[in-house]
This record gives C-alpha cells, structure tokens and sequence, in this order.
C-alpha cells in the first residue's frame, strides 16, 4: 500500500523536492502544506502542536495518515520512496547513501557560499566565494569521472541518489553555471538533463533554465532584503503588553540588545525565502466581479453537485469577470500508469497553490494504463488564460491545449455538468472514465 500523509515546507524548498519526486516514482500520495492559512513558515512550525510532532521545528516535516512523523528531508524522501529507489541489493543501497552524503557535505556547502550573494541573501565574501568556486570545480570533476560510463549514478535508472545531487546542484545550474564554467563537465550536465526530463522530475521541478550568464552579488538586492527584514518586527504575542512611553522627566531604559528569536534562525534555503519581495496581486487590474467563487466551491464541497451547485454556478456566473477554458494534455503517448499520470496532475495543482483564490477546475484522467488521457475543464478569473500572469504559474500550462469555451453554448453546459460531477458519456474523450481531481 503506497505511503500517503502531509508534507510541510515552504514554497519551492529543494530539500522538500527530493520527497515530492521519489512520491512521483512510488505513487506516494502527499499533501503539501507550504502557505497560509494552512501553514505559515516561521510560525505554525513553531506552535506547541507542530513542535510536539517535530521537536526542531524544522521543515520539511512530514506527517503520515497513521501518525508516524519524520523530518530531515533525506528521512522523508526515503521514507516515501520504494526499494529500487533505495537501493535493491546492500551494495546498491550503500552506494546511493554515499551519494545522498556527498551532495549534503559536498555539494551544497560551497554552492551556497557562491550562490545566495547572487540572491541578495547573503554579503559577498571575494576571498569565500573563489573558494566556493574551486570546490564546485572539484565535486562536479567527481562527479563527470564517474559518470563517463553511466547514464545514472547507480544502476542502470534513476535513484535516491540522482533525485538527492539533481536537487543540490539546482540552484547552481540556474544562477551561476553559465556555459563556460560547467563546459568541462558535460558528463554531468548530461546527466543533469536527462534527470530534468524524465516525467517524474518534470512533475515536481517543471522546465527548468540553465544559466546563461553568471549571476553576480546584488549590493541594491541584499541591502533591501536587510532593510526589509528590519521592518518586518513581530507584533506583540498574546498576553504581552507592549511597553509604555516613559514618563516626563523619566530616564528612557536602557536598550537592551535584542536576540533573535528562534523562528530568526534560518538556514540558508529558508532565508532565501525570507527574502523574496511580497507578490502583487496578479489580478489587482481587473473590477471587482460579483460572482464568488467561494461560495460556489463550498456548495459543490458539501451539497448535491447536480441538484445545487450547478444551478448555483450558472445562475451566478460573471461571463464579464471570468471565463471558461477546455484543456488536454498534448502527449498521452508519454502516459504510462495511471497513478504515475494522477501524480502529474497532482504535481500541477500544488505549483498553482496561490491560484485558487481565483480559479476552479476538474481534470480528469480517462483511460487505463499505457492508454489513457487527461484533459479538464477550468474556471479563471478575467478573459485570458490566467497563467500567463505569474512566472511561478507557467511550469505546466504549456504541456497543455487550451481552448476558450463560451458559456452559452449547448457545448460548454455539457463540458461543465460532465467534468464537474463526473458523470455522463465524455464522448468527447472516446476512452472511459478513470478518476478525477479538483482544483479548489
């Protein structure tokens, strides 16, 4: 029975990748909590209830259905993955423990030296990052010798190993190994993409761009990112009193020097996230429109979809304020088994997370496995394709057909009451009705 339960993080946390990917492999079923209101990185890992389950309070942090809690984001990766991920003889799991080592002590040491300056996280040290540098030139010399034979790192597909080293070596492939620096390594370039492209990866990591010029420390960015971090104080907890303005005539206390708090002990990933500027609204262009999605989402959750929702939804519809969208997945030949082809539609949903407050959707997979399909039927704020608005949107869109449905056709009142309820002939399709998935 394949592994199901929660996976806490924050959004685009490499470390939590590892898991997500080998749930790609395994069939793993994890729900992913990364933002508010369901979590809020700094503060619900630190309530009694989360530290109680996980005493450090770290991320990622997983919790399964039957209660067995793991952190340390290899654990959880392990944990989920299956024994040809592990490792299927001793010697084959020992190997990809040395790997999964080697990326924690030798990769990302010195590739976060080098790479958070160009973020704006960390101050650029010269003399800190030419070190860096010379090691990411002997790891990835490590690592091109032993894959000069190999398509992967251990055996003949992918492992723990490879999801461990492709994830450590992310950020450095996009900000800083332009074409010049990573030439002498096209071993392990080679390696690298044809991990990226492997179904599995593409779910979790989406297109992935390798770096053209060499990213370079941002003095504007980092001094920003401290100004802003200055700003952003902690109102007082509960109970607290704030102080009181001294009286006239009254000394002012003596400041006393302030201690982070232990929510302010981030590691380097969990600052870079720290440090990204709040999103605007994507939307913010578009009038206020009288339909509420809300509303319609809780009587499709808990009444009759049939008899209520969708006479609620069409009576409310704002054909102005937002519009209705037909997708298909463009390659059903690359679909295999169907919990690998759930999964990808899973993977999807979660990289659309800050989109729900403004779209609905029911995707369906049809079919069995080796012959089956996907396709869907979507709701979006505004007349365009919503995706388009938001770079962290676009990783999966393009995989996809889209055509505009207009809500009065006999057409779109088909493809709705279809999609939404899961019921009817999808003649459409021409392959049977597998399982669904909503986004809401």
């Amino acid at each position: 029975m394949a592994v199901s339960g929660t996976l806490y993080t924050y959004p685009e946390n490499w470390r939590a990748f590892k898991a997500l990917i080998a749930a790609q492999y395994s069939g793993a079923r994890l729900r992913v909590l990364s933002t508010p209101p369901l979590f809020r990185f700094g503060h619900t890992n630190r309530s009694p209830e989360f530290l109680q389950k996980f005493p450090l309070g770290k991320v990622p942090a997983f919790e399964g259905d039957d209660g067995f809690c793991v952190f340390e984001s290899n654990a959880i990766a392990y944990y989920v993955s299956t024994d040809e991920l592990r490792g299927s003889t001793p010697e084959a799991a020992a190997a990809v423990l040395q790997w999964v080592n080697f990326a924690d002590s030798d990769v990302v040491p010195p590739a976060s030296t080098w790479v958070f300056p160009t973020l704006g996280i960390l101050h650029y040290n010269k003399q800190a990052t030419e070190v860096a540098k010379e090691e990411v030139r002997r790891v990835l010399g490590v690592l091109d010798g032993h894959l000069r034979t190999r398509t992967f790192l251990v055996g003949e597909r992918v492992s723990l190993a490879d999801i461990s080293l492709v994830c450590a070596l992310l950020w450095l492939y996009k900000q800083v190994l332009d074409p010049a620096f990573r030439g002498p390594f096209g071993n392990v370039t080679r390696w690298f993409l044809t991990c990226l492209n492997q179904p599995q990866f593409k779910a979790v990591l989406g297109e992935v761009q390798l770096c053209q010029r060499m990213a370079q420390f941002d003095a504007k960015k980092f001094a920003e990112g401290q100004a802003r971090r200055e700003k952003e104080k902690e109102p007082p907890r509960k109970g607290e009193k704030e102080k009181e303005p001294p009286k006239k005539g009254e000394k002012p206390p003596k400041r006393e020097e302030k201690r982070p708090e232990p929510e302010q002990d981030l590691d380097e990933c969990e600052q870079v996230l720290a440090a990204e500027p709040k999103a605007k609204d994507p939307f913010a262009h578009l009038p206020r429109s009288p339909f509420v999605l809300d509303e319609f989402k809780r009587k499709y959750s808990n009444e009759d979809t049939l008899g209520v929702a969708l006479p609620h939804f069409w009576e409310h519809f704002d054909r102005e304020g937002w519009s209705l969208w037909y997708c298909q997945y463009r390659y059903p030949e690359e679909l295999s088994q169907t919990f690998m082809s759930c999964n990808l539609i899973t993977g999807m949903f979660q990289r659309l997370d800050k989109l729900r407050k403004n779209a609905f959707a029911s995707v369906v997979l049809f079919g069995k496995d080796h012959d089956s399909s996907i396709s869907g039927v979507w709701v979006l704020r505004g007349q365009e394709l919503a995706f388009t608005l938001c770079p962290d949107w676009q990783v999966d869109y393009e995989s996809y057909t889209w055509r505009k449905l207009d809500p009065d056709s006999a057409e779109c009142r088909t493809l709705v009451t279809e999609y939404f309820s899961w019921e009817g002939e999808f003649r459409h399709v021409g392959k049977p009705f597998n399982q669904g998935k909503i986004f809401k």
